[in-house]
């Protein structure tokens, strides 16, 4: 399940590097991925432009400039002082954000919050083990481990310090993810065996978006993907006509309207954006 969390507002001296790796397969109900990043920038330059995103997403910074975590959102914001510099993001499912962090995803939505407050000495920890790690491949490899450990997914439900969220809001949210957005909130419900106001009161308990804006922030987030891989994308008017084809706009006009909302920029510039990197490596 890709991601993109943010994009510089602008471009540094050097180009940005990243990559991307899936969490060990029985971490997947909780973990939806892994990236590791460079933004390619200075700190009294750094300014990100978060974009609207399904998830809990941890950034664990290696700068000394503070860990955070970014709840999920349906509206873009450009923030000041992004100075997270270079480091890891894990993105959280609903399940992740209850079992890691003890509380559901509604209670972050919208907001950014330290890492330190909702992880205690467990955030330490986390950056200590990822900096002394000799490269990426060890660092994902740590987090696994860390993952696993703290999640502990094996333990009987008296034992856990979270509690498990509506089995009807997990499933209506995997599907909104897996479909990109594209099926219809009430044939949803039909398909779970509940009521359009129970769905969408379970997500406003559990997520803090309702399921629609769900569903908005899955098409664009798909679209990003699109956009933002340049074998399928050999010019800004050609990537911007297949993401508009592949992620269920309506036309191009639509898929315009809905990248500038989103986003705060064109389709064209939000590309330039999303290719303005390099792969990461040791």
């Amino acid at each position: 399940m890709g991601h993109v969390h943010s994009v510089l507002v602008r471009v540094g001296a050097d180009r940005c590097a990243a990559t991307a790796r899936l969490a060990a397969p029985w971490l997947r109900p909780y973990v939806a991925g892994y990236g590791a990043f460079r933004t390619g920038t200075t700190a009294d330059a750094a300014q990100r432009r978060v974009l609207p995103l399904n998830l809990v997403t941890l950034i664990v910074d290696f700068d000394g400039c503070g860990s955070l975590a970014f709840g999920p959102r349906g509206t873009p914001e450009v923030r000041e002082g992004a100075c997270w510099l270079s480091g890891v993001t894990i993105g959280l499912t609903p399940a992740g954000a209850r079992g890691l962090l003890g509380v559901p995803m509604r209670v972050l939505t919208g907001t950014a919050v330290d890492l330190d407050g909702l992880l205690g000495r467990r955030a330490d920890e986390l950056a200590e083990r990822l900096v002394a790690a000799p490269g990426w491949d060890a660092r994902f490899a740590v987090l696994d481990d860390l993952l696993t450990r703290w999640l502990r997914p094996d333990l009987p439900p008296d034992q856990r310090r979270d509690q498990p969220p509506d089995d009807a809001t997990v499933r209506g949210w995997w599907r909104l993810q897996e479909t990109a957005g594209r099926i219809r909130i009430g044939r949803l419900a039909a398909e779970l065996g509940v009521s359009r106001r129970r769905l969408e009161s379970g997500f406003q308990r559990e997520i803090g978006l309702t399921p629609k804006t769900v569903a908005r922030v899955a098409r664009f987030q798909r679209a990003a993907q699109v956009l933002g891989t340049p074998a399928s994308t050999p010019g800004i008017l050609m990537g911007a006509f297949a993401a508009a084809a592949a992620c269920g706009f309506a036309d191009q006009p639509h898929f315009n309207r809905e990248v500038r909302a989103m986003a705060g920029i064109t389709p064209g510039e939000l590309r330039a954006f999303l290719q303005y990197a390099d792969q990461l490596s040791d």
